[in-house]
């Protein structure tokens, strides 16, 4: 295959499957080992084991990291200060794209960016929905009330004031109080309820003018 055929197969997908190259006649080793040079050559990014995405300059548009991070993982999604900072929640850059995943843990460094997927119980992986990114692309994020208790949920003391009052949350009026109260009881969890409890008085005092139970 030429590498101009591939680029006119993947179009403006922002990642793909080694396997959607397989079908037909074709020799899988022939593939892998001409995905494996063009990888080498810096034509391609190779995001994990049998994904890639065409490496610049020759990918039409850059793929936003939500979008990749749900192509690494597929049962997963953006949540924690990556959708908290998407939703100006936060005032922080996030450099690392987190998600949650029913699935194992990792931690990946690559040309596109670094994802760390946080695992988390099935039960637990409801309150996100697909949003909508730059140009025509579009990600499963948690809502700003699931990103927020996914973020307490996985950081050991996630409920403590210090904590919470750290995170410098903002806009604060972005955040439905019954939702978060709802959400936060699917979770069954103590810690969820005393730090809802707080994010309830910094919404009603301001993030900056939290005053200790």
């Amino acid at each position: 295959m030429e590498f101009n055929t591939l680029l006119h197969l993947v179009g403006d997908a922002p990642a793909f499957e080694s396997a959607f190259l397989m079908a037909g006649n074709i020799h899988p080793e022939n593939v892998t080992l001409q995905l494996t040079r063009w990888t080498k050559s810096g034509r391609l990014i190779q995001l994990r084991r049998g994904l890639y995405s065409i490496a610049p300059p020759y990918q039409k548009a850059k793929p936003h990291p939500f979008v990749i991070a749900n192509l690494m993982q597929q049962a997963s999604y953006v949540s924690c200060q990556s959708a908290l900072a998407y939703y100006d929640l936060i005032p922080d850059t996030v450099r690392v794209t987190v998600s949650v995943t029913a699935g194992r843990p990792e931690r990946r460094e690559t040309p596109m960016g670094i994802f760390e997927f946080r695992h988390m119980r099935p039960e637990y992986l409801h309150g996100y929905r697909m949003v909508d990114l730059s140009g025509k692309e579009q990600a499963l994020v948690a809502a700003p009330e699931k990103a927020l208790l996914d973020l307490v949920y996985l950081q050991p003391g996630g409920d403590s004031a210090d904590y919470l009052t750290e995170l410098r949350l903002q806009n604060l009026e972005l955040l439905d109080l019954n939702d978060l109260h709802r959400q936060a009881e699917l979770f069954h969890s103590p810690k969820l309820r005393r730090a809802v409890g707080i994010v309830a008085r910094l919404m009603q005092n301001g993030a900056r003018e939290y005053e200790p139970l």
